[in-house]
C-alpha cells in the first residue's frame, strides 16, 4: 500500500509493473508499488529468441516481473520477466489484487469514521497486518466478528466500522461439502415425519456461518449440502445436521444412514 511499502525492492522480489518505453534492447518499466522505474532487458524478455520484440511486450501491457539487481545510489533496477514461473505470476497477481482491494477497505473505513487513512492505518491497519494479513484481517471481522479485532488492541468502535465496511464489500468465499442419508419410514405418515426431521435438523443447527441445503436424490436417499468459511467448520456442521436427521427419523419409528460423499 502507498502510506506503507518500503521505498526500493528487494533482490528476488517480484513485482507488478507497466510497460512504458520499448526499445530495441528491452523496456523502461514503471513499478507499480513503488513508483520507480526499472529496465527489463531484451535477454530477460524470453528464454527463445525474439525476432520481434513487440511480439513479447507493448506498452500499457501490466507484467510480474523478477527484481534483479537494485542500484540506490544510481536509482537503477534491474528486472526479469523470463525467470517468473506461472505459479508466482498468478500468486503475485492475486495478492496485488487482495492488497488493493484491502486499501480500498480501509479507505472507506476512513470516510465513514471521519479518520484520515494513515490514522486508520495506524490504529488498526498495522495491528491486523502483523496479526493476520490486511486483508485476512477484514475477512476474519467479517467471519468472526469485532472480537478479532478488539483482541488484538483495536477500539471497539472501530472495528465496528471494519465490520460494516467488509460486510458491504466482501464477498468471504465458502467450501461446500456434502453427503446422503438414506431414510426409510413405513409410518402411515412417512414422508412427513422425514420432511420434518430435516426441519428440526436444520432448526437445531445454531451455526451462522453455515448455509444448509436439503433435495432428494431419488427416494430413499436425500442429499445434505452443506457452505462454510472451512472445511472443518462444514465437516462438522454436516456431520451434526446428518445424525440429528437420521435421529428424528428413528424416533418417530424409522430408520437411516449417513454417507459423506466425496
Amino acid at each position: 500500500m502507498a502510506f506503507k511499502k518500503q521505498e526500493w525492492p528487494e533482490v528476488g522480489d517480484l513485482v507488478i509493473a507497466t510497460i512504458q518505453d520499448v526499445t530495441d534492447f528491452g523496456a523502461y518499466v514503471k513499478l507499480d508499488e513503488y513508483d520507480k522505474r526499472g529496465l527489463l532487458h531484451i535477454s530477460e524478455i524470453s528464454s527463445s529468441w525474439i525476432r520481434n520484440i513487440h511480439n513479447f511486450i507493448r506498452e500499457g501491457q501490466k507484467v510480474v516481473l523478477k527484481v534483479l539487481r537494485v542500484d540506490i545510489e544510481k536509482g537503477h533496477i534491474d528486472l526479469s520477466l523470463r525467470r517468473v514461473t506461472k505459479r508466482e505470476k498468478i500468486e503475485k497477481i492475486m495478492f496485488w489484487k487482495r492488497e488493493r482491494k484491502a486499501e480500498t477497505l480501509l479507505r472507506g473505513v476512513a470516510e465513514k469514521t471521519g479518520l484520515s487513512l494513515d490514522e486508520v492505518y495506524e490504529k488498526a491497519g498495522a495491528p491486523m497486518e502483523r496479526e493476520y494479513g490486511l486483508y485476512e484481517g477484514f475477512e476474519k471481522v467479517v467471519k468472526e466478528g469485532v472480537v478479532a479485532l478488539t483482541k488484538i488492541g483495536v477500539s471497539e468502535e472501530l472495528a465496528t466500522t471494519i465490520a460494516e465496511i467488509g460486510k458491504e464489500r466482501m464477498r468471504v468465499p465458502m467450501v461446500k461439502v456434502k453427503g446422503i442419508v438414506e431414510l426409510r419410514c413405513m409410518k402411515p405418515k412417512g414422508v412427513k415425519i422425514i420432511k420434518e426431521a430435516f426441519l428440526n435438523a436444520k432448526k437445531a443447527e445454531k451455526s451462522r456461518e453455515a448455509k444448509l441445503r436439503f433435495y432428494v436424490v431419488a427416494a430413499p436417499k436425500y442429499c445434505v449440502e452443506v457452505m462454510a468459511e472451512n472445511y472443518k467448520n462444514a465437516e462438522a456442521v454436516l456431520q451434526r445436521v446428518a445424525e440429528n436427521v437420521v435421529s428424528n427419523v428413528a424416533k418417530a419409528g424409522g430408520q437411516g444412514v449417513f454417507r459423506r460423499e466425496k
